[in-house]
């Protein structure tokens, strides 16, 4: 079975806390239906106790944003390979 990539983006904060902002990813062969937010959890990109990043564990933050392939989409739709990945945090200024 081909390895199934996505890009994955980190804007702002999100860059810096994690350190990168943009890596591919290889989707898990055993789980066909992944999604945004279980790309988030894999990752590690959420903080672990739950609340201190404003999410419960398999939930993202609710000010955080989900962008596919240069569009907003929920954090549930299924990932495909070839996708371009992006967390959005909110931003701030005028």
């Amino acid at each position: 079975m081909p390895t199934r990539l996505v890009t994955v983006r980190l804007f702002a904060a999100l860059r810096e806390r994690a350190g990168w902002g943009e890596r591919r990813v290889a989707l898990p062969a055993d789980q066909p239906r992944m999604s945004a937010t279980d790309l988030w959890w894999q990752l590690e990109l959420g903080d672990r106790a739950a609340g201190a990043d404003g999410a419960q564990p398999g939930s993202l933050p609710s000010s955080l944003r989900v962008a596919i392939n240069q569009a907003f989409a929920s954090p549930d739709q299924p990932l495909q390979a070839g996708d371009e990945l992006a967390f959005l945090p909110p931003i701030s200024g005028g």
